[in-house]
């Protein structure tokens, strides 16, 4: 089966699917900061170990679903990632002590590899042309962050009318319906001969001795510490920091009447101008070097994280970091992972792309761990954004030296 012409096939749409389900549960577990510290009279921190722990437990399993999909099948990876997903967000409804609830999210982590970027992104830039290829990861990439949207803002609408736990169980129900996608999930793809030479275990030897692709690990860690850190405790932090939302007000007329819903709101909007920046930051990859473009989007997050911190935290300010830092929110992932296929082939794509998302997933863990920890000790999360901040810089700087020349096996 060669690489189909069209953007949008089948494939296309029903990897979108499973990535928007598995995403709109993902981007909600902020919302449920306050309400099961709360209820269960849990520390900032302990909650945010769970999360932390979650995507510690994405990063360790990414790299190896990508590798299970790739020798034993993409839909099985998706299956086993689906059952995974509902089974941990089943036990965590019923858990009652943070350690339980801790253990409990390396199941969800696991789940969220499955159905998530290392093996979907896989299935699509195997499937694509190489014409095509950026934009498809670009668009797929986006229908996570149209979950994004969505996630958040139905957690807190279920969370007015239940208990936590139900929104967790109904939440396992909504994964499943990605099985339903499967049967259209068919690449066909074929392995060039000099693909086939090479095994996992050379290729991954190859990398980790190419200065470019440890500067691509390397630069994805700041990436999952931002996006991590945001999509965890910003509903908390715009919850208890921002000034009054006034009655008078746009977002008032619209029911946008506490801080808490605008936490929750905000989290949406980012998902929402994600959208608008994944799919562009998808299409420029086409035309411009990739290493660039990941450089100019690390150095806007870090100028308008400065700006947020440094600014009086108002509900203006809010929605216009929430607008520029989701249009550039995952832009950074269909250029990655479309760099790394550059370099390497598809073949092992998505292991090798799990490898650097492991990064990415240090990042993540660090991000929420360090928020809850730091809040807890200084009662703000002043300096975590500060540090933020930081590792912004380093990878808009260590993304500039990146050699984006295709290698000798690659071209072949």
């Amino acid at each position: 089966m060669t690489p189909s012409r069209s953007v949008f096939t089948p494939i296309l749409i029903a990897s979108s699917i499973v990535l928007f389900l598995s995403f709109t549960i993902r981007a909600s577990f902020g919302v449920f900061q306050i309400p099961i510290a709360a209820d269960l009279g849990w520390l900032r921190s302990e909650f945010s170990l769970a999360i932390a722990i979650q995507n510690l437990a994405w990063g360790i399993a990414t790299p190896l679903f990508g590798a299970f999909a790739e020798r034993l099948g993409d839909r099985r990876a998706i299956i086993i990632g689906v059952l995974l997903y509902a089974a941990g967000m089943v036990f965590s409804a019923y858990s009652t002590t943070a350690l339980g609830h801790q253990m409990l999210e390396i199941l969800v982590g696991f789940g969220i590899a499955g159905t998530g970027f290392g093996v979907v992104l896989g299935v699509v830039g195997r499937a694509a042309s190489d014409k095509n290829r950026s934009l498809a990861l670009g668009i797929t990439t986006a229908a996570g962050s149209a979950g994004q949207v969505v996630g958040p803002p139905l957690a807190q609408y279920l969370l007015n009318s239940m208990h936590w736990s139900s929104v967790f169980i109904i939440f396992a129900g909504m994964i499943s319906l990605s099985l339903l996608c499967l049967p259209f999930m068919r690449s066909g793809y074929k392995a060039s001969k000099a693909e086939l030479e090479e095994s996992l275990g050379e290729i991954l030897f190859r990398a980790a001795k190419d200065p470019n692709y440890i500067m691509i690990f390397i630069g994805f860690f700041s990436c999952g510490f931002q996006l991590a850190f945001v999509t965890a405790h910003f509903p908390a932090l715009v919850t208890e920091a921002c000034a009054a939302i006034s009655p008078d007000s746009i977002l008032a007329k619209l029911g946008i009447t506490t801080t808490a819903a605008l936490g929750a709101l905000a989290i949406g909007v980012i998902g929402l101008f994600n959208i608008v920046g994944t799919i562009t930051a998808g299409a420029l990859g086409n035309r411009f070097r990739k290493k660039n473009l990941l450089a100019l989007i690390y150095g806007g997050r870090t100028l308008i994280a400065a700006w947020f911190i440094i600014m009086p935290i108002t509900p203006t300010t809010v929605l216009i970091f929430s607008v520029v830092m989701g249009s550039l929110w995952l832009a950074t992932v269909p250029l990655t992972s479309g760099l790394v296929a550059h370099l390497y082939g598809l073949r092992y794509m998505g292991t090798l792309y799990g490898v650097v998302f492991f990064s990415h997933q240090l990042g993540s863990f660090t991000g929420v761990w360090l928020g809850g920890t730091l809040y807890d000790q200084f009662g703000s999360y002043s300096v975590v954004w500060w540090v933020g901040v930081g590792t912004g810089l380093l990878s808009t700087i260590v993304h500039l030296p990146i050699k984006e020349k295709k290698p000798q096996l690659a071209a072949a």
